[in-house]
């Protein structure tokens, strides 16, 4: 039983009540759809750049493969990198319900490296390919990153609506129905009333 006082009034304050957290619940639910649809674009995406650094990580392990057969690991370990010249991550945002998505990638130019001791074709590729694993990298993990916002607020938004329509408008319903019901009540009486007053 509600503790307000049954008047009209608190029922119609009520009635406001329920008609605004109805339109929070399908808010909520609109923005779960909307998330969700994120969610999937962004997995696609993840599963595409995915693909790409496996093909790039397999071609640097044969890249390797090839330099270890023709050096020897001891002299593949001090043969130089490639050097990363005014190369900064570059970072774009953008904000989708309340989430912020990121895009990165190096940008500016890789310099080159020193020249081997004893140079050849396959430290070249083996040099080539492991850069070629580094400029992939933060495109993944921005997506993974989003990926990981997206479902946290995804959860948030589906545990907000699920609060307002399993808990709290189910209450507000029966409050109004209970103070709906105790004026009724009332105006029953105070009718029994007025006739009685009336025959007497």
């Amino acid at each position: 039983m509600s503790e307000l006082s049954p008047t009209r009034s608190a029922v119609l304050e009520m009635k406001d009540e329920r008609r605004a957290m109805h339109e929070g619940y399908v808010f909520l639910d609109e923005k779960c759809l909307l998330l969700a649809s994120e969610i999937l674009r962004q997995l696609a995406l993840h599963a595409s750049l995915q693909d790409a650094m496996a093909a790039r990580q397999q071609e640097a392990l044969a890249a390797l493969q090839e330099a270890v057969a023709r050096h020897g690991l001891h002299e593949l370990q001090v043969y130089p990198a490639a050097e990363m010249v005014d190369v900064q991550l570059h970072t774009l945002t953008s904000n989708m319900m309340g989430v912020v998505l990121q895009q990165c990638q190096w940008q500016g130019r890789s310099g080159g490296a020193p020249e081997a001791v004893n140079q050849s074709p396959e430290g070249q590729a083996c040099r080539h390919a492991f850069a070629a694993v580094v400029n992939a990298a933060p495109a993944l993990a921005a997506v993974a990153g989003n990926l990981e916002r997206l479902s946290l607020e995804y959860r948030r938004a589906v545990r907000r609506a699920r609060a307002l329509q399993d808990v709290m408008l189910p209450e507000l319903d029966h409050d109004i129905a209970d103070i709906q019901g105790r004026l009724e009540e009332m105006e029953q009486e105070e009718a029994i009333w007025m006739r009685r007053g009336a025959g007497g």
